[in-house]
């Protein structure tokens, strides 16, 4: 574990892998750091940012050496489910990849519960950790300047849904049902659908 200042009111927790990012999130918000403001998860570190003027407590060293590895964050975490119209321009790469018929990625893709590991990239845009190893498959050698909105993908460890168009590499294996609650609403209190701890399952619409 390292840590690294960010200005005076703000550290970096670099841990070794995304396993160790939610435990470390965890001790973070039980501790009740004085002037903590927000936890910001990443695939491999925290930010643990404080009001300004407070600094960074002394007492964080102690808290993170504290921390138990397999402790889960206590707050209160929702389940959350999206329907996929598994007919993405991908899908039969991503199968053929993982030597699967088409049927059995989406099996796999259905089958599994995924955590929102972190936010990123685009408001609303979750990294959904728990994807099963056969559909773990490296981005597009071309990405596509222009990914529709919905868009459901894969890329690396993570699955992710694309909450508007946007540029893209992620190998894209489905697209969210028309009925499906928008992953980003400004208008909306919170506005991003997806935080991080929240669970995750997929559905097939079609």
């Amino acid at each position: 574990m390292r840590l690294r200042r960010c200005g005076p009111d703000a550290v970096l927790i670099e841990v070794a892998d995304l396993a160790a990012v939610g435990p470390v999130r965890a001790a973070l918000r039980r501790a009740e750091l004085p002037g903590l403001v927000e936890l910001v998860p990443a695939a491999r570190s925290v930010l643990a940012a404080f009001a300004p003027g407070t600094g960074v407590p002394a007492q964080l060293r102690a808290v993170l050496a504290a921390a138990d590895t397999s402790d889960l964050d206590d707050r209160e975490t929702r389940q959350v489910v999206l329907r996929v119209d598994y007919r993405g321009p991908d899908l039969d790469l991503v199968a053929a990849t993982a030597d699967l018929s088409t049927d059995e990625v989406v099996d796999l893709h259905t089958g599994a519960e995924y955590t929102v590991a972190f936010c990123g990239f685009a408001p609303g845009f979750g990294y959904l950790s728990g994807l099963p190893a056969p559909l773990h498959q490296p981005r597009l050698d071309d990405p596509r300047t222009k990914v529709p909105a919905g868009s459901v993908g894969v890329a690396g460890e993570f699955t992710a849904a694309y909450p508007r168009e946007s540029p893209g590499g992620w190998r894209l294996i489905g697209t969210l049902a028309p009925d499906s609650e928008a992953l980003f609403d400004s208008r909306r209190d919170p506005a991003a659908l997806l935080a991080p701890g929240d669970h995750v399952r997929f559905e097939r619409a079609r």
